[in-house]
């Protein structure tokens, strides 16, 4: 299966046609080598963006020429944590508590890599919260797979049994086979002419999103990666962060890149204020909660605030009408339940096809977030031009899952793959003391601006 089987996926979830968009490809070799087809989902993902940018400027400015699907570009912007470099030192992708454990029945992941979800991890497993990898371990081993993940969820932890492809299938897989991979719904709210007029016409000569907002209300990877994709095509981007909930300082390095950051909490009236008055001036807003989390915050998208926004999603497991009624419908949906990039492998059986007798694997990039990410940042950019030909208020929404889902139904599974490798240094940016993976998308040098000190912009679009 190669990258246009999932840009024939992608047409046809979005009723799009990517005919007229023509790419040149390059020899893969051991980059992003794997037994499950990584290759053909990243560069398919980065191919559905560049087409939603062709469908959007095609009256604007006509490309004529094809689109470089570089593979040194799209591995490294895909590996862009083991690409970072800050003062010529890379960065540790995951914390002390995150990674697999052996359980009493096999294994199980877990995600630990922010405070708060290192402190919820050891409050459901009964452990002093200082404790180290090691007494963990043992604890963990001591325990069945599905007695830590269910007391990992009722206490707001985040740890899966790492499962089979066919168990997956069996429990949850369903629901996400079913759902598109990327889904669509049609709002009946539209803009004012005004705003219609700045976010639907793409500047001739110019970047082909200058001049619209995007609010940012999204975290870690998948979500920012959307973000910093629209950033990359000129959109004012502005993210949105809880002085609460501080971010990773390399992650915020990372995928921060050519945006605004500032900080405001929601458990205030005035900051709920502010930010109705942002949605107001938004033509975008991309949000990585769990379905149905911002109503939760008092902030809902179809109360007259913002008529005609796009309003783009991501999320770990989909929505909670994923799965269409009948027989083959899960009898319990995780769409209400937290979950990384690395847990939904280890849960959908990933982990298990990518690792050895001994001890489960994983891709070797966090690709379902990166892919995740840029099919989102597609589908804006195409909904973006629905609004352009008069289409009203758009909900589009990726799930990990879902992405998951295509990886594992993809024709060219590889029984020994070689090693993965990394492209070289020249495939990345040095910023002051910081190197940076360059875009995806080789037409693009590098993005607009290197990451700002996290949080301190104020809250407007500038």
């Amino acid at each position: 299966m190669t990258f246009r089987d999932l840009l024939v996926a992608y047409d046809r979830a979005l009723g799009t046609q990517s005919a007229n968009s023509r790419f040149t490809e390059g020899n893969w070799g051991p980059l992003l080598a794997a037994r499950l087809p990584v290759s053909s989902l990243a560069a398919g993902s980065i191919a559905a963006l560049a087409a939603a940018i062709d469908r959007l400027t095609v009256e604007a400015r006509p490309k004529k020429t094809p689109w470089s699907l570089a593979p040194e570009r799209i591995t490294a912007s895909f590996s862009g944590d083991r690409m970072m470099r800050i003062g010529g030192a890379p960065v540790e992708g995951f914390a002390e508590l995150s990674g697999f454990f052996p359980c009493a029945d096999g294994w199980i992941r877990t995600h630990a890599n922010y405070p708060h979800h290192r402190a919820a991890l050891t409050s459901a497993l009964d452990l002093d919260p200082g404790i180290g990898a090691v007494p963990f371990a043992a604890r963990v081993a001591t325990m069945t797979g599905r007695e830590v993940e269910e007391r990992c969820w009722s206490g707001s932890a985040i740890a899966v049994r790492v499962r089979s492809e066919a168990e997956w299938a069996s429990e949850q897989g369903a629901a996400s086979d079913m759902d598109p991979l990327v889904r669509i719904v049609h709002r009946t709210d539209r803009a004012g002419m005004v705003r219609a007029a700045r976010s639907s016409t793409p500047p001739t000569g110019g970047p082909p999103l200058r001049g619209v907002r995007v609010l940012d209300f999204t975290r870690v990877i998948a979500g920012p990666i959307a973000t910093r994709a629209l950033a990359l095509l000129g959109a004012t981007v502005l993210r949105v962060d809880s002085p609460h909930l501080r971010e990773i300082g390399w992650q915020h390095g990372e995928n921060g890149q050519g945006k605004r950051t500032t900080l405001l909490d929601l458990d205030t009236a005035e900051d709920v204020a502010t930010v109705r008055g942002l949605l107001s001036r938004a033509d975008v807003v991309v949000t990585g909660y769990r379905p149905g989390a911002l109503q939760a915050l008092g902030i809902a998208l179809d109360d007259g605030v913002s008529p005609g926004i796009i309003h783009a999603s991501v999320s770990a497991w989909g929505s909670s009408d994923a799965a269409q009624p009948g027989p083959n419908r899960s009898r319990t949906l995780w769409h209400d339940r937290r979950g990384f990039d690395s847990i939904v492998q280890a849960a959908t059986g990933i982990a298990r096809i990518e690792g050895t007798s001994d001890k489960p694997g994983a891709l070797p990039a966090q690709a379902l977030d990166h892919a995740s990410g840029y099919l989102l940042a597609a589908a804006v950019v195409d909904g973006l031009a629905a609004k352009a030909a008069g289409a009203a208020g758009l909900d589009v929404s990726v799930s990990l899952a879902r992405t998951a889902a295509w990886l594992l139904s993809a024709d060219g599974r590889v029984a020994d793959p070689v090693a993965a490798q990394l492209p070289t240094a020249a495939t990345t940016a040095l910023h002051g003391d910081i190197r940076t993976a360059r875009p995806a998308l080789a037409d693009y040098a590098d993005y607009p601006s290197p990451s700002r000190p996290f949080g301190e912009d104020p809250p407007t679009f500038g």
